[in-house]
């Protein structure tokens, strides 16, 4: 049987920005999946970029590590070796197991800035909708599955949208001009502007202008900055590990009020 370990780095990116674009609520969810297949039942040793670790074996080249929260772990890790020194030991059972939790709440990187202009008109008949998007990745990496989810008042009749690019329209069952884009590559800025128009009511309400909801995964990035920096396998017999490593970060709730 082939030695191989594959390591799953799971992030969900939690937000809610206010009206006048201060961060209210900010956190980074994450989960290490692992998958393994290994020869005997050798002892496992790893490392992340644990901010409390790195200090410690500090050389000043080296980049900071990050803040790592809340970390519950497998039944297989050894939490008197982890409450000592933050080393994470185990011997792995096989196939596949959540290795560890872990939340991170400081220096978060946003893969999406979203700057939102919502305008009620005088008379209650319109709304004008401009949103800028921001990809603050890569320009290496694309994100997928990005939905841009914009609530317009019940009494919608129609929108005129134009958008830089993707497919964006006004779904009633939704309440919201929803914006899907496949491939967004990182760096990226598109525009959306949107004029919608209303049906007269006969008791106008105030709108209660929900919040932009945005859905979005990004492979091969993480929001916390937390990374993979080894996986040693320890077995008598010194045979080669093959380690596969991937990285993906979706949205939790990412909310911007408008």
């Amino acid at each position: 049987k082939k030695n191989e370990v594959y390591i799953d780095v799971l992030e969900s990116v939690n937000l809610l920005l206010s009206s006048t674009g201060n961060i209210l609520r900010n956190e980074v969810t994450g989960q290490v999946q692992m998958n393994t297949k290994l020869t005997g039942m050798p002892e496992c040793k790893f490392g992340l970029n644990d901010k409390l670790v790195i200090e410690k074996e500090s050389t000043s080249q080296r980049k900071p590590g990050v803040e790592i929260d809340d970390c519950t772990f497998h039944r297989c890790v050894r939490l008197g070796k982890f409450d000592a020194d933050r080393t994470i030991t185990f011997i792995p059972p096989d196939g596949e197991f959540e290795l560890m939790r872990y939340r991170v709440t400081d220096n978060i990187n946003l893969p999406f800035r979203i700057i939102p202009a919502v305008q009620e008109e005088q008379g209650q008949t319109k709304v004008s909708i401009n949103l800028k998007v921001i990809a603050n990745f890569s320009d290496k990496l694309f994100a997928t599955h990005v939905a841009i989810k914009i609530p317009v008042p019940k009494n919608t009749a129609k929108a005129k949208i134009k958008n830089s690019f993707g497919r964006a329209k006004y779904e009633p069952e939704q309440q919201a001009i929803v914006w899907r884009v496949k491939r967004f590559p990182g760096k990226a800025e598109c525009m959306l502007a949107a004029d919608v128009d209303l049906m007269p009511t006969v008791r106008p309400k105030a709108w209660s202008r929900p919040p932009i909801n945005v859905e979005f995964q990004v492979p091969m990035f993480t929001a916390s900055g937390v990374h993979v920096r080894f996986l040693r396998v320890y077995d008598k017999s010194g045979y080669h590990t093959n380690r596969w490593v991937r990285y993906i970060t979706k949205a939790g709730g990412y909310q911007i009020r408008i």
